[in-house]
Parts: structure tokens; C-alpha cells; sequence
């Protein structure tokens, strides 16, 4: 499983040119999955985005949680995170899960994510989706199971 994180202002996910998930302060997870992930994957990743110390404490110091600043998380789904352009220059998406894995460990990605913040916004699972986000630092992270 792999997570590319980023500290956001703003965050918002657009189907078919309606909001489909939207946040303020917080953070963005772009989140990719590979037929050999498991909850456990998911489970560390969840741990390690909530508790993740990248937003400042009172002396501007990067020591603070998305969960310690009580801020949002939107989560989307981007199987595009397991592309390989080693040969050619056609990605190849052979480790990208396929849907019948990918969605239910993304939903409870999710579900994981809202039992420990209070709430998550998702893209949604499949779209073509449109994500626009303010880029708060610019912070920005991979994370891998």
C-alpha cells in the first residue's frame, strides 16, 4: 500500500463537475494498492497518517498530528501510485490491484481513518475524478506499507 500525503489549506474532489468531497485544514491521502495489501497494510498506514507530527506546534516546529490539530482528511483512491515506466513510455499498472481487491481495502482504509478522526471525505472509488488542493508548505510525503 502506498500513501503520497500532503498537508493541504483546502482540499476538493469533483465527479462529473460535483463536489464530491471537500475539506479545509488538513490533509490530502492519494492512496494506491497492490494485489498482495492486506488490512494490516492498511492498518499501519492509517496509524502512520493520523499520527503523523507535520503540522506545527506553537513554535512553528513540525510536532503535531492531523489528529492533534483536529484537522480533516480526505482520502482518495489512485491506482496510478503503482505505475512502472522502467521500460517504454507507457506505464505499466501489472501491481495496481485490481478492483475487487482495491475497493473494499480502500474503503476501510477509510472507515479506519473516520473511526479514529470523527470523519473522512473520499473521492470516489473508480471516477474520473478532478482534485484540487492548496498545498500547505509545501508539505508533501510517500508513505509505504
Amino acid at each position: 500500500m502506498r500513501v503520497v500525503l500532503q498537508k493541504v489549506s483546502s482540499s476538493t474532489v469533483t465527479v462529473d463537475e460535483e463536489i464530491v468531497g471537500e475539506i479545509g485544514p488538513g490533509i490530502l491521502v492519494l492512496l494506491g494498492i497492490t494485489h498482495t495489501d492486506t488490512k494490516k497494510n492498511a492498518d499501519y498506514l492509517v496509524d502512520k497518517v493520523c499520527g503523523l507530527r507535520i503540522f506545527p506546534d506553537t513554535e512553528g516546529k513540525m510536532n503535531l498530528s492531523v489528529e492533534d490539530v483536529r484537522g480533516e482528511v480526505l482520502v482518495v483512491s489512485q491506482f496510478t501510485l503503482y505505475g512502472d515506466s522502467a521500460k517504454g513510455k507507457r506505464p505499466s499498472f501489472i501491481t495496481a490491484a485490481r478492483p475487487e481487491h482495491a475497493r473494499p481495502l480502500y474503503e476501510y482504509f477509510a472507515s479506519k481513518v473516520a473511526e479514529r478522526l470523527g470523519k473522512v471525505e473520499t473521492g470516489m472509488f473508480g471516477a474520473q475524478m478532478d482534485v484540487s488542493l492548496v498545498n500547505d508548505g509545501p508539505v508533501t510525503l510517500i508513505l509505504d506499507s
